[in-house]
This record gives structure tokens, sequence and C-alpha cells, in this order.
């Protein structure tokens, strides 16, 4: 039984990849990094439920097999197709968000960290409804440089995804989507919570297409 659920995932898996660079032509750019096996957190812009898939599904299999996503456990364990995708196919580290469940969200992120996954991270907490390029961070992202500096942590920006599908759209456009790899950046040391998050979203938003031309 185990072996089928294994063969399943992986089979869900590769479908994913073929509907995603089908619908997207999603390609990855490789700006401030190596596509080579590392233990980062990719820290990424959140304006799809599709985001996490279009990472994933640009990174080299010898890097996919060791990623992990930090997602919501009421999304992914929401109907028996989604807590089929979640934990065997992406792998998640599933967190509670809701707050009368005494769950820690960041010690299972840390647990996942010691073990030698990477992981991608959404540090707005939520999807970006707004105009705005980001919403605020919260504090996950510094909480993880702290706890282990020598992870890298790599801005990742996902563009165009909202164009390809916009909202009340049935057929994608065609468009290319792009996944933009940048510079890793660490916790300085005496660095403050607000001045990192700060730092971070800077480095994040350099990443956009229009900021690098």
């Amino acid at each position: 039984m185990k072996f089928l659920r294994q063969f399943a995932a992986r089979i869900v898996g590769q479908s994913i990849r073929i509907f995603a660079r089908a619908i997207t032509a999603v390609r990855a750019e490789w700006k401030g990094i190596e596509p080579v096996p590392r233990q980062r957190v990719y820290f990424a812009n959140h304006t799809s439920n599709a985001d996490m898939p279009m990472i994933w599904s640009v990174l080299p299999p010898a890097m996919r097999r060791t990623v992990r996503p930090v997602a919501a456990a009421d999304y992914w364990l929401k109907n028996k197709l989604r807590a089929f995708v979640g934990p065997e196919v992406f792998n998640c580290v599933l967190v509670d968000r809701r707050p009368e469940v005494q769950d820690k969200p960041m010690d299972k992120i840390i647990a996942a960290l010691d073990e030698g996954s990477s992981l991608i991270i959404f540090p707005e907490g939520n999807r970006n409804m707004t105009e705005d390029p980001l919403l605020p961070f919260k504090a996950g992202l510094y909480n993880m440089g702290v706890a282990r500096p020598d992870v890298d942590l790599v801005p990742t920006w996902v563009a165009n995804l909202t164009e390809i599908m916009p909202k009340g759209e049935v057929i994608p456009l065609p468009l290319i989507c792009t996944v933009t790899f940048g510079e890793p950046i660490h916790v300085r040391e005496g660095e403050s919570k607000d001045d990192f998050l700060k730092r971070a979203s800077e480095a994040l938003l350099a990443q956009r297409p229009e900021a690098r031309q």
C-alpha cells in the first residue's frame, strides 16, 4: 500500500510539472545562486495558490526531492485530494493557523531544517490581494534566520502568474511565468527583526523583472 501511494505521488508530481510548463511555460532564472543541492529557505511573494507549485516545478529533480513547502494545514487537509497532494506529492510541512489550536509552527519548521530539508515559505503569511507588490512580512523568516544562521535565505519572485490566470478567467492567457532566484541573505549580527524584515522585503522586490530592467 505504501509503495502504491509513493508511486501515485511520483506520477501526480510529474503530471503537475508537465501541466505547469504546458500552461504557463514556467522557467527559472538563477540570478543570485546556482541550481545546486544546498540547504536553503526560498522565500517568495504570494498572489496565487499556484505560486508554490510553480516554484517546486522549476527546481531540478535532485533539489526538488529535498525541498518541502511550508503550507497551511487547513487548506491542504480540506479534502481527500488535497490531503494526498500536500503531504504525499509536495511533502509539505503542514502548520495549523487556527488560534484555538496549540500548534507551534516554528518547531515543525526547525525540525524540517534539522532533518536537512530545504523549504519554500511565503513570509507575507497570506495571499496578497492588494495593489501593493508585497504585504508586510511576518516574523517567521527572521526566526528561521536566527535559529539556523548557516541556512541560505533566498529571495524568490514569481512573475506573471496573476496575468496568466486573471480573476474571473477560465482559460489561461499565453504568458510566460518566471521564477527568479536572487542572492541569499542572512540575519546580520545584532540586526533587529524589523530591520531584517525590511531588508528581506527589499531583496525580494529587487527580483521583480521591472526592478532588474
